[in-house]
């Protein structure tokens, strides 16, 4: 077990405020195929990859797909988020954060569900390299969420094992998703999700958005720089 503290953020409603875009994105991609659904019903699964996603919602409602289908809905939500994008904005303290852990050297990466192609203007916002060491993306691994790999993978990027890192994420599956990885999660407010919600799934602590977790960053194990 590692003492050295470091960090592994998801990145939509998480160090971005971009998880009602993606909402909005879903539902006209969905609605373009003749499926209509609350946007309530689609927000419950935003954080899991878009494949898992799309089955999970037709399952709810008893419709089948094809792998050519659930690709052609994936690409549609990409066009209609792309659109949408110039609305999204960082997260109070999501730049500070990341600052304040460099310069503290604390070790961080980001690991999200997007691939490359959306979540590129996104880290951009951020002052991050999309290209980065740092930066693992749907692209790059087998499985997304509520699979392990990509805390996983991020871990790795940081010359760590799961375990030793703190998942920082604004879902339930992103807290799943870092158990599965024997990883310790925290939770954040600014996705959607409730506190209760995300203590059940796993989060060892709970706080509003980026800016309170940087307030409170003694409880996770960082000393003041």
């Amino acid at each position: 077990m590692s003492s050295v503290p470091a960090f592994v953020f998801d990145l939509d409603g998480t160090l971005v405020d971009s998880v009602y875009q993606h909402v909005l994105a879903w539902r006209e991609a969905l609605e373009e195929a003749g499926i209509e659904l609350a946007v309530w019903r689609i927000h419950r699964r935003i954080g899991m990859s878009g494949g898992l996603f799309v089955n999970a919602l037709l399952r709810e409602i008893g419709g089948t797909v094809t792998d050519e289908w659930v690709r052609r809905i994936q690409a549609s939500h990409a066009a209609a988020y792309a659109r949408m994008a110039s609305q999204v904005r960082a997260l109070p303290g999501a730049r500070e954060l990341l600052a304040y852990l460099d310069e503290a050297r604390v070790p961080w990466a980001i690991a999200t569900s997007g691939h490359i192609d959306t979540a590129r203007a996104t880290l951009e916002l951020l002052g991050v390299d999309p290209t980065g060491p740092r930066i693992v993306t749907r692209d790059q691994v087998r499985r997304a969420k509520p699979d392990p790999d990509l805390f996983i993978a991020a871990a790795e990027r940081l010359g760590m094992a799961a375990a030793d890192v703190t998942v920082v994420g604004d879902s339930v599956w992103d807290l799943l998703a870092a158990r599965r990885a024997r990883a310790l999660g925290v939770g954040l407010l600014c996705g959607g999700y409730g506190q209760e919600e995300l203590e059940t799934a796993g989060a060892y602590r709970v706080y509003q958005d980026p800016a309170d977790l940087l307030l409170h960053l003694d409880e996770v194990g960082v000393r003041p720089a």
